[in-house]
């Protein structure tokens, strides 16, 4: 295999994770943030990834179709989508975070690059119809774009008192390291698919 083939396939896949307040790290230390951390637990299992934050508090997942292009500079290899949790507490229209989410699905394959689909949940307090129809977006845009799928980035976190701040929304330090660990496989599996759409 030439050199420049292998420094190629040997150099760390570049992983942006565009998401809000949950991945931003809102209310604590930068390095506490998921993706310092995500980042720390791959380099210790020795997997050559960078992994960028860019995630904004507050965004909706309009919010970051908007950002998409300077959010996800080229050079990215992957991508882990985690957005829809602000439209759900904001009881947006379920049709509009889909449309937004699917453009931003296309977008980057486009750009072939892959993804990772963090799925959420809307509070159980927007009613039967609403979460119903909210909870159905992610799911219905794994079957239709070809996107690794963590269906709910809170899972085992959300609603724990013990892995949230006292807001309720937000996880802790401890928390964050329990989303980290939950999602991890599928991280090592996007990582993979990212090393060989590289290569193709």
């Amino acid at each position: 295999m030439p050199v420049a083939a292998t420094s190629a396939a040997d150099k760390p896949v570049r992983v942006v994770v565009l998401g809000d307040s949950l991945t931003a790290g809102f209310g604590l230390p930068a390095q506490d943030a998921f993706p310092a951390k995500l980042a720390r637990i791959l380099d210790g299992k020795g997997v050559a990834a960078t992994v960028v934050n860019a995630s904004v508090s507050g965004d909706t997942a309009s919010g970051g179709l908007g950002r998409l292009d300077w959010s996800v500079p080229d050079g990215t290899d992957a991508v882990i989508l985690e957005l829809g949790a602000n439209d759900a507490l904001r009881g947006l229209d379920p049709k509009v975070t889909k449309a937004a989410l699917d453009a931003i699905l296309r977008k980057l394959a486009d750009r072939r690059i892959v993804v990772l689909l963090a799925g959420m949940q809307a509070p159980r307090n927007l009613g039967p119809e609403y979460t119903r129809d909210f909870d159905s977006i992610y799911p219905a845009l794994a079957s239709t774009h070809p996107v690794v799928f963590y269906p709910f980035f809170l899972e085992g976190v959300a609603a724990d008192p013990k892995l949230n701040q006292a807001d309720g929304l937000h996880p802790n330090a401890a928390g964050v390291d329990a989303i980290v660990e939950r999602i991890l496989p599928r991280v090592e599996e996007l990582i993979v698919k990212a090393r060989a759409a590289r290569a193709s």
